[in-house]
């Protein structure tokens, strides 16, 4: 690998040592994720600090946190700061308190596959068992049953 430069990253630098593409770092930088500035040859340019932005823009992800969360949280620091030791320990609660709401959420839904969601189609042999005449239609629109076990996270 080339040695690391000690002030302007190259974007070919920059996508090598994070292990991504050129056109996902222009990705990024369009989704306002990332900044960087053209040299005098019209080059683009990072600051070092944009290996731990991209790195946590791909730990965010594989979390299954989206682009916007991503932003949002970025936006909370101040100048556009890279996370340093104390923002990342934030961030990761926050995003570990999302990833424990949609486990649950997940699990919800894996145990109530088999059974009735109360979703009002009066098709199943069991909708006359567990939601007559569409009782549950009062509670609200859509898988009753289902957004009910949900939303108790």
């Amino acid at each position: 690998m080339q040695d690391r430069p000690k002030q302007a990253l190259s974007v070919g630098f920059v996508a090598k040592r994070c292990g991504i593409k050129v056109s996902t770092l222009h990705f990024y930088e369009t989704k306002g994720l990332i900044n960087s500035w053209r040299n005098h040859g019209n080059q683009r340019r990072y600051h070092p600090d944009v290996l731990r932005r991209v790195s946590v823009i791909k730990a965010a992800q594989k979390m299954g946190i989206s682009l916007a969360e991503i932003k949002a949280a970025f936006a909370k620091l101040p100048n556009q700061r890279t996370p340093n030791k104390t923002d990342w320990e934030a961030l990761s609660q926050q995003w570990r308190d999302i990833l424990n709401q949609r486990i649950k959420q997940l699990e919800n839904l894996r145990d109530s596959l088999t059974g009735c969601i109360g979703c009002g189609c009066l098709s199943m042999k069991s909708c006359p068992l567990y939601n007559p005449d569409d009782q549950l239609a009062s509670e609200g629109q859509g898988p009753v049953i289902l957004n009910r076990n949900n939303q108790s996270s």
